[in-house]
C-alpha cells in the first residue's frame, strides 16, 4: 500500500497567482511558509523556516486566488509531486510541489494567530455564505447542515 499526502500550516509568502490552462481550468500557483522551533544543545530557542510550492486547480484555485493573500495563515491538505524539465541551459531541474486538495483558512484580522505564526493580514471582501439550496443534493430532502467535503470543487 502507497500513501502520498501532506498536510501544512502556514504562512502565504506572496499573493497567489492566478493562471488559465489551455484547457480553460484555474490554477493558482502560491508559497506557504512553516516554522519549525526547538532549542539547540546548548539550550538557545532555535527557530528554521520552511518553504512550500503550492498548486491549486479548478474551484479551489478561485476560491484561493480570490481569498487568499500575503500573510495570511491556511491549512493546505494534498499530495507531494516533483516535475521536472530542461532549462535553457541544457541542465535538469526539478520542483517539488504540492498539489493541493483542500484549504482551510485561518482566523481572520481581529482573531488570535497560533503561536509561531504572524498574525494575518485583513481582507477586504467579506467570505460568502453559502446557502444549502445552492449545492446539489443526493436527495430531495432538505439538507439541514452543509459539510464542506461535500462540496464539489
Amino acid at each position: 500500500m502507497n500513501f502520498n499526502r501532506v498536510v501544512i500550516l502556514g504562512n502565504l509568502t506572496r499573493d497567489p497567482e492566478l493562471r488559465t490552462l489551455p484547457s480553460g481550468q484555474p490554477v493558482v500557483n502560491f508559497s506557504i511558509a512553516t516554522n519549525r522551533v526547538y532549542k539547540d544543545q546548548g539550550g538557545n530557542k532555535q527557530q528554521t523556516t520552511e518553504f512550500h510550492n503550492v498548486v491549486v486547480f479548478g474551484k479551489l484555485a478561485d476560491i484561493c486566488s480570490r481569498y487568499l493573500g500575503k500573510g495570511r495563515l491556511a491549512l493546505i491538505e494534498g499530495r507531494l509531486q516533483t516535475r521536472s524539465w530542461q532549462d535553457q541551459s541544457g541542465s535538469k531541474r526539478y520542483r517539488t510541489e504540492i498539489i493541493a486538495e483542500n484549504m482551510q483558512m485561518g482566523p481572520r484580522g481581529g482573531e488570535q494567530a497560533p503561536s509561531g505564526f504572524s498574525k494575518p493580514q485583513p481582507q477586504q471582501e467579506d467570505i460568502p455564505i453559502i446557502e444549502t439550496e445552492e449545492l446539489p443534493s443526493a436527495n430531495n430532502e432538505e439538507d439541514e447542515g452543509v459539510n464542506v467535503k461535500d462540496i464539489p470543487f
